[in-house]
């Protein structure tokens, strides 16, 4: 575990130049020590129509508000508002990962998603919001290993494509999420 927290620290994330051009969204990976090892806290997102990740497996967080003042604080807002987990029960941020681009079916623009890294120390009772249909702990080793990993396919509009994927405890999860632990984990192996 310091092992990761201290290759965090030193990982200097790549930033999106144009990113004050774009939408802007942040959430948090928050990890804690579990009986299998480092784990991280996943949120199955509700099912909701309008909602482009409905159902899916991902991180708290959100859009950015003007009045956030930061991608940081909006990754905690979003976190306590999703999860009712206030910044005080984790800590201070121990790394960032690179900066990722989404782009959401009703808009032109781009979307860049900041991802902070946080640990828990104690595990406080979690209060889910109509966003979060339910919350997953997944083990950093389950992800180690390759033997884990899947394929899917993906269907938009008349194209299929195979994807990446992981199935843990029934939930899937893939896309942008994936792309975040692909990152921490090759972030922890260096």
């Amino acid at each position: 575990m310091q092992s990761l927290i201290k290759r965090l620290q030193q990982y200097r994330a790549h930033k999106k130049w144009y990113r004050r051009y774009c939408y802007r969204s942040a959430v948090a990976i928050i990890l804690r020590q579990g009986e299998q090892g480092l784990e991280a806290l996943m949120i199955q997102r509700a099912e909701r129509e309008n909602d482009p990740w409905s159902g899916q497996m991902g991180f708290p967080g959100g859009r950015m508000e003007k009045y956030d003042g930061g991608g940081m604080a909006t990754a905690q807002r979003e976190t306590h508002e999703e999860i009712g987990l206030p910044s005080n029960a984790y800590s201070d941020c121990i790394g960032r990962l690179p900066d990722i681009i989404a782009t959401p079916k009703k808009h032109l623009r781009p979307m860049v998603i900041s991802c902070y890294v946080f640990m828990l120390e104690d595990e406080p009772d979690l209060q889910l919001n109509y966003e979060v249909a339910s919350v997953v702990w997944l083990p950093l080793n389950y992800l180690a290993n390759k033997n884990n990993r899947q394929a899917m396919q993906w269907q938009r509009g008349k194209q299929t494509v195979d994807l990446p994927c992981y199935l843990y405890q029934g939930k899937r999860v893939w896309g942008l999420s994936l792309k975040m632990l692909d990152e921490l984990m090759r972030v922890a192996s260096r």
